[in-house]
């Protein structure tokens, strides 16, 4: 008997765990387009502002890669992929997406991406979902496309819809990649070490895209006006790299190792909800009715997903929100 209550408690406080951790990383993410905007508007590219995120995280993480170098023996696929899909793709796809359709257009095709993992662990990894992950996959998408008005400014572009999904497929690839080696016990890479890693190969890609020699870098030395506010352009970039960039993504990964990758990604959906607060409040950009209604509903998508349990009578790993693998025995992990 006493067993059995450890092992309730243990898969409770890993998922709680990882629920906060899921949580934290959303609201990181999601506060890197209020600190972005302010310095665009000053007259930085877009793709600037991605390349001086990406290289100014990879810089901090650096002492991390040295201290985890046994990866690049180990593990250089899972560096390489992470580097290419989970950083350096997204950015530059979502960007390069954002000059050819809608911004509420693109953000909505990007989070498709929970319901692309899904597919993947269905289909690809040939596991069984539950149903709360799916419903909760549902729910979420709905309510995004409420977020973002996605009705307010519908215009086809092929090209530019592709670039959305390819970001959105690169996000899939964030999921995945941070799940790998969760249930390896000691032999697990280490999560900090992927995440720099991955950082100083995003950087690389990035640089040759951005091409950050062409750069106004006096802006960085002025301000940038926050709704009429002006705020150091320093202070804003610190925010992105320190905080939207370095937190957000240890906390995404380690949140991934706890959950699932799915029910990781369907949280995650909660970056544009806590993107569009943070506008309203710091940018003076104002909810509409139907952007609180689908706040709420993406909030219970997240909720019913990270709520689900293993399907009974199925030996098979079952895609859900439970911390299952941190209680199997050496031997038992799938």
């Amino acid at each position: 008997m006493p067993v059995h209550t450890s092992v309730s408690t243990r898969s409770t406080h890993g998922k709680g765990v990882g629920l906060g951790l899921a949580l934290l990383s959303a609201v990181a993410f999601g506060g890197s387009g209020v600190a972005a905007k302010p310095l665009i508007e000053a007259g930085l590219d877009p793709l600037h502002v991605v390349w001086l995120r990406v290289a100014g995280a990879a810089l901090v993480m650096l002492p991390l890669a040295v201290r985890h170098r046994g990866l690049l023996r180990r593990r250089p696929g899972l560096l390489a992929g992470f580097g290419l899909l989970a950083v350096a793709g997204v950015q530059a796809c979502y960007f390069a997406a954002l000059s050819r359709i809608p911004v509420g257009v693109a953000l909505l095709v990007e989070y498709l991406a929970p319901a692309l993992v899904l597919g993947w662990v269905r289909f690809v990894q040939r596991r069984p979902v539950t149903r709360a992950a799916a419903v909760g996959v549902v729910l979420a998408v709905g309510g995004l496309a409420c977020v973002v008005e996605v009705w307010s400014g519908l215009g086809f572009d092929a090209l530019g819809l592709l670039l959305a999904l390819g970001a959105a497929c690169c996000q899939v690839g964030y999921f995945v990649l941070s799940d790998q080696g969760g249930d390896a016990g000691d032999e697990a890479p280490d999560p900090l070490g992927v995440i720099a890693y991955g950082l100083l190969v995003g950087a690389a890609v990035l640089t040759v895209v951005a091409r950050p020699w062409s750069m106004d870098w006096s802006v960085l030395a002025g301000s940038a006006g926050m709704n009429g506010t002006p705020v150091a352009a320093l202070v804003l970039l610190a925010w992105i790299v320190l905080v939207a960039t370095v937190v957000a993504y240890v906390t995404g990964v380690l949140s991934v190792r706890r959950l699932s990758p799915q029910v990781a990604g369907v949280v995650a959906c909660l970056e544009a909800v806590i993107a569009t607060v943070l506008a309203w409040v710091l940018l003076g950009e104002h909810l509409s009715a139907p952007q609180i209604v689908g706040g709420a509903v993406v909030l219970t998508g997240a909720f019913v997903a990270q709520s689900s349990t293993p399907a009974k009578g199925s030996g098979r790993p079952v895609a859900s929100g439970g911390a299952d693998r941190e209680l199997s025995t050496p031997g038992t992990a799938a």
